[in-house]
């Protein structure tokens, strides 16, 4: 049974800074690609950020320079480090891995960022 478990979120204020977790179980961690989703009222689900097996990683353009994820196979554990944060950023984060195009979603944690 796949489990992806997300922490870290949480109220911040703007220009504040956030680290998100995700702890994955029932799979093999490191031969998956993991990413960070986001969802804000009203909006789709948007891709934040990737990082694949090989380590390379892609950003949303609205991420990039203020974000960063990374993984630590032996912890199965998946990061996203948010930084400079904006109220635009204030949504559900979910943990995503996927292998073969077969996808596991974590329950997501909710990101405020307000003063």
């Amino acid at each position: 049974q796949v489990q992806l478990v997300e922490s870290g979120g949480g109220l911040v204020q703007p220009g504040g800074s956030l680290r998100l977790s995700c702890g994955a179980s029932g799979i093999i961690f490191s031969i998956y690609t993991m990413g960070w989703y986001r969802q804000a009222p009203g909006k789709q689900r948007e891709l934040v950020a990737v990082i694949r097996r090989s380590g390379s990683t892609n950003y949303a353009d609205s991420a990039k320079g203020r974000f960063a994820i990374s993984r630590d196979n032996g912890k199965n554990t998946v990061y996203l480090q948010m930084n400079s944060l904006k109220p635009e950023d204030t949504a559900v984060y979910y943990c995503n891995a996927e292998l073969g195009g077969v996808q596991h979603w974590g329950q997501g944690t909710q990101v405020t960022v307000s003063s």
